[in-house]
């Protein structure tokens, strides 16, 4: 088995992704199960179960908000709030510390001009 095959594999059951980033188990692991079992084995079941609770919970949750304007799982009325209780004097010395950043950053990585060392020529005397 090849590892394009296994990769359409793991994109078709994004479930096995988050096993590997709770820490249960690790790609190489995953990979050696398809290399020796392939893709229709009932070893892969307990990793499946846990993709269909999860499709489970995202189309009761996505039944629950019905009728919300959403921007990925936050609501309008979310942002509004979140924005209003934001303060502004802590915005602003954020901005004005990442400004003296940028400013620092270039004037390190601006080349300017010094003054170069000059040799004076071969058959000239110190006192022409």
């Amino acid at each position: 088995m090849s590892k394009e095959t296994f990769k359409r594999f793991v994109r078709s059951h994004p479930s096995l992704v988050a096993h590997v980033n709770s820490g249960e188990t690790n790609w190489q692991k995953l990979y050696e199960m398809y290399d020796l079992y392939g893709e229709n084995n009932s070893i892969w079941n307990p990793y499946f179960q846990r993709e269909n609770t999860l499709v489970e919970e995202r189309i009761s949750s996505s039944s629950s908000r019905v009728g919300q304007t959403t921007i990925g799982d936050t609501s309008l009325k979310e942002i509004f709030n979140m924005i209003k209780s934001m303060d502004l004097d802590t915005v602003k010395k954020g901005v004005d510390g990442l400004q003296k950043a940028v400013l620092l950053l270039q004037d390190f990585t601006t080349s300017k001009k010094q003054d170069q060392y000059q040799a004076r020529p071969l058959y000239k005397h110190l006192e022409d």
